[in-house]
């Protein structure tokens, strides 16, 4: 019913109308800080590091004694020092470990850059601040120039199976599969593929049944990670013999995705789409709700400053990190009225969700500092800075496009390790490009670019960065491996930079023994 879309439309226009005067980011985060060492001051966590204490610097006439006694007094922590020392106990049944009561729900983060899943507490505070957030998001669409009878189509949802595994003290899954559990009843007939499918843990026979149902959905926005979408629309476009998803699902006007940059999948989407669509970045970690696009044609996301998170900011430089991305014993880091526009920082992060000072191994650099606005770079552990080059995922990101757009093919996945050249260093990269095109010239134009993008990059291919390697593979190489990895389905992505374990086991799947 048309009148459908014309009253959902106009119950966002309203719901924004009423929200809350956005107050000053310092004051938002301030009090953000405030309540979850309120929350948490019974916790085994907040006794053993004096929540109480803490608290009564909230009242001090230095506005920001607060902050300095809090980092004084709480370490940082990675995964496995939070993990080892309280996570554990909340995932074997413990209650009031570092956030109160037992903890329900973990979500298996597939870490890119760690050997095995991360068990990522998420309590039920956590779960009704990204419900909240989702709101807002959607409230954000009243930003777009949107038809009204896109606000009645489905919304296919490509994520990890809802079908959690039950252990002894609560249940294990994607985060998506968690969140799904408490979507809204008026959301279900908005919902695809919906309960059955949705619950399916083999991502093969899911991919399948969305593509035998395909037919019968009128979708309007898609969401999920790029690779896994582009995949699916794939399958969905050689199964029925037609030319483009829209002559499956003509009303299709949306991608909300996240997880990866869209950059390099950006030539895929144009040759599966008709007409553009309109991307929307979201930044959903299985940690909480960090940011999302909240208006149109913008590159970047705001931060969600009032759900749950406090942040901290630590610049992203040799003066706190390692040339592996191992964060320093003492690290310089700032609150939000503190950062500057243009300068990188990693993410730390205390939640309701008891993360406490927890390095999340994103980077993140601001384009507006008034209005909280951000873009991802990369990770911590996903730079390559062998020799000073400081080359991160962003300039990699922008390099394929470019590369992409001379030579007129697609590149979807690509990885890069630095290697030795005699006494000194080099990259090699791999990049899936099914074209007939030469390693010499792709290695050439890809320098050039890369020189183009990154000043400290061109310095060392005239000093220590000798070498530059190629190796063309067609794209399901990449897939392939994702898959003998155990990393298939809508959460996982191929990792940028390879190092470790990880590096070990692509050279030897592409160069077995």
């Amino acid at each position: 019913m048309p009148i459908l879309g014309k009253i959902v439309k106009k119950g966002l226009q309203l719901r924004q109308a009423v929200e809350h005067p956005h107050k000053q980011p310092f004051d938002v985060q301030k009090e953000q800080l405030r309540q979850l060492l309120f929350t948490a001051r019974e916790t085994h966590f907040g006794q053993h590091y004096h929540f109480k204490r803490l608290l009564d610097h909230f009242h001090s006439l230095d506005t920001e004694a607060f902050y300095t006694v809090y980092k004084q007094n709480i370490p940082i922590h990675d995964y496995n020092k939070m993990h080892t020392q309280w996570w554990h106990l909340s995932h074997e049944g413990y209650k009031n470990i570092s956030w109160p009561d037992r903890v329900k729900y973990f979500a298996l983060s597939s870490g890119t850059s760690e050997a095995a899943s991360k068990y990522i507490p998420v309590t039920k505070d956590m779960l009704k601040a990204i419900n909240k957030v989702s709101v807002r998001q959607m409230l954000s669409l009243n930003q777009y120039d949107l038809p009204e009878s896109l606000f009645q189509k489905g919304i296919l949802m490509l994520g990890g199976s809802t079908a959690l595994n039950r252990y002894k003290y609560g249940y294990e899954g994607d985060l998506s599969g968690i969140t799904c559990k408490r979507i809204p009843y008026w959301f279900y007939s908005f919902y695809k593929p919906g309960h059955k499918i949705s619950r399916e843990k083999d991502w093969a026979k899911k991919l399948d049944e969305i593509m035998l149902n395909a037919y019968k959905w009128d979708i309007g926005v898609i969401v999920g990670v790029p690779a896994w979408l582009q995949m699916l629309l794939e399958k969905i476009i050689d199964h029925y013999g037609v030319k483009t998803i829209h002559d499956i699902w003509p009303n299709l006007s949306i991608f909300v995705h996240g997880g990866v940059s869209l950059t390099p999948y950006l030539k895929s989407f144009e040759r599966l789409t008709a007409r553009p669509l309109t991307y929307i970045e979201t930044y959903l970690a299985s940690e909480g709700f960090i940011a999302f696009q909240n208006k149109p044609n913008v590159k970047s996301m705001q931060m969600v400053l009032n759900s749950g998170i406090f942040f901290e900011f630590v610049p992203f430089n040799e003066r706190n990190f390692t040339a592996d991305g191992e964060l320093v014993a003492d690290p310089e880091t700032f609150m939000i009225h503190q950062v500057e526009e243009g300068k990188e920082y990693a993410l730390l992060l205390s939640t309701c969700a008891g993360a406490w000072r927890y390095l999340i191994g994103d980077v993140i650099k601001f384009t507006d500092v008034q209005d909280t606005q951000i873009i991802i770079i990369g990770r911590t552990k996903h730079f390559l800075s062998l020799c000073g080059e400081h080359l991160s995922v962003d300039n990699m990101n922008r390099a394929t496009q470019m590369l992409s757009e001379e030579l007129n093919a697609e590149i979807n996945e690509y990885t890069v390790t630095g290697i030795k050249h005699g006494n000194l260093f080099g990259h090699h990269w791999y990049l899936a490009i099914d074209k007939a095109v030469s390693e010499e010239t792709v290695r050439q134009k890809l320098d050039g670019y890369l020189k183009y993008l990154n000043d400290d990059y061109r310095t060392e291919r005239n000093a220590a960065l000798k070498e530059i390697k190629v190796t063309i593979l067609p794209h399901e190489a990449f897939i392939n491996w994702m898959k003998m990895q155990g990393k298939v389905g809508g959460q996982h992505k191929f990792p940028r930079v390879l190092k470790g374990h990880h590096l070990e086991s692509w050279e030897a799947f592409v160069v077995p023994k």
